[in-house]
């Protein structure tokens, strides 16, 4: 019988798990799948450059991924942000270079910076640990983003700008997005406004995203079972027991669940209230895939481009690697898509905005993200009401079933995965939250129970 069973060797999962184990707990993780990682993955192409199939950029007040990356001894470096190239535009309208949207004009960018200065206005009311305790909340997660922009009168061309925005981000259209889930999303970044590239991603790994995962997973060691497929998970007080596929079971004192929303609904859990599993079964993912080329050398004129087909963003990974989304309204179209045919489409779309030398990459793949089984979804989606429904028990734990995982932060991202597995960690050695105290002490930090693994670490 094991201290601590940790579900899931994704970011979360390995940093709950390399905590866990600092704190003298004995800790076994299951992963599905025959390789840690989870939504961070990567490939070295011959010349020795790092290819990321997931997960690739932060920003510097991502506290909790910063600390993490300088603990494994590895380095951040300015990303694609930091390249002085103009964007480029595939629109209906056609193919435009230039930092302005083909569509926009004079009054479409001040009215832009006029509903931005209201957006970070309102933002900055929101608490990003308590939404909840908004006196507007349930009023403000009603609203869809586009909704709340018709409200203030916006022009059309800022309206379809900021709907442009979202699914280059691959999350659901400002249609379909809580207008109280975006806040919340800005009010942890600092309520400057909407979504900045270079305030949200400006930095990487130097070594390549995925080595944060692959170096934890090597200090794990043999602690780090492969290819373990977790079907059900049975909570007492006293003893968590994980049901192997193969008929296995193991158990322990606690167990960290670092699973993501999705492949979650499919294990069978008894033991939690109804209030902790409804909410948990009530969160979405946005559903996304993303494809990478890869050619000898950087041979483009133009940063990041943006368009109104099926791929909705492209931006240069690294040197001579570009990668690229499709969202979620999207999704369809690129799954009925032959994979033949959608690479000649694909490839023959970054031809029209980078030349001709587009057509010959030494590298192409995809990741269709949002229907693997292990997956299913990018970063989370809050569609209008969702952020009401899901509550306040959003990223907390019912020991000894402790919750992490990019979906139990704001708004996904690597930061959230770090953010939360680390805490569910220190919350599990009975040390309290980690990185900040939540308004809601009763919901967030439970007393460690006296037979949890956090005391038996301490004999």
């Amino acid at each position: 019988m094991h201290d601590v069973i940790v579900l899931g060797a994704g970011l979360a999962g390995l940093s709950a798990a390399r905590d866990l184990a600092a704190g003298g707990a004995d800790v076994v993780v299951l992963e599905a799948r025959e390789r840690a990682g989870g939504r961070v993955e990567q490939e070295l192409l011959a010349d020795g450059r790092t290819v990321q199939w997931g997960g690739e950029v932060v920003a510097g007040w991502m506290h909790a991924y910063v600390e993490l990356v300088a603990e494994l001894g590895l380095r951040l470096e300015p990303s694609y942000t930091a390249i002085d190239l103009p964007p480029a535009w595939g629109a209906d309208e056609g193919v435009a270079i230039g930092e302005r949207a083909p569509w926009m004009d004079d009054a479409d960018e001040a009215d832009l910076i006029r509903l931005g200065a209201e957006f970070a206005r309102l933002a900055g009311s929101v608490h990003p640990a308590d939404p909840w305790s908004h006196p507007d909340a349930r009023q403000l997660d009603r609203l869809s983003m586009g909704a709340w922009l018709r409200s203030q009168d916006a022009r059309p061309g800022a309206i379809r700008h900021l709907d442009h925005m979202q699914r280059s981000l691959s999350i659901d259209s400002i249609e379909r997005t809580s207008l109280l889930a975006q806040l919340r999303k800005e009010a942890t970044a600092g309520a400057h406004g909407f979504y900045e590239e270079s305030h949200w991603e400006h930095l990487r790994v130097a070594e390549g995203s995925a080595t944060v995962a692959l170096r934890m997973a090597d200090e794990l060691g043999e602690r780090l079972r492969l290819g373990s497929v977790v079907v059900a998970l049975g909570v007492t007080p006293s003893r968590c027991t994980a049901f192997l596929r193969d008929g296995e079971r193991i158990e322990a004192e606690a167990v960290v669940c670092a699973l993501p929303v999705g492949p979650l609904r499919d294990v069978m859990v008894s033991g939690l209230s109804e209030a902790r599993l409804g909410s948990l079964h009530r969160q979405r993912s946005a559903l996304a895939a993303k494809t990478v080329v890869a050619y000898p050398a950087s041979f483009w004129d133009v940063g990041g481009a943006t368009a109104d087909g099926v791929w909705s963003s492209v931006w240069i990974q690294r040197d001579g690697v570009l990668s690229s989304l499709t969202p979620p309204e999207r999704l369809g179209p690129w799954l009925a898509t032959p994979e033949p045919l959608r690479r000649r489409e694909f490839l023959d779309f970054l031809a029209s905005l980078m030349g001709e030398e587009a057509l010959d990459p030494i590298l192409y793949g995809t990741r269709a993200w949002g229907v693997d089984p292990f997956t299913k979804g990018y970063v989370t989606g809050w569609r209008p009401g969702d952020v009401m429904a899901v509550g306040p028990l959003h990223g907390t734990h019912e020991p000894p079933f402790y919750m992490c995982g990019s979906d139990q932060w704001v708004a996904g991202y690597m930061e959230g995965a770090v953010r939360t597995g680390r805490d569910a960690a220190s919350q599990a050695l009975g040390r309290g939250p980690r990185y900040y105290s939540d308004p809601r002490p009763s919901a967030n930090a439970f007393a460690p129970s006296t037979n949890s693994a956090a005391a038996i670490a301490r004999e």
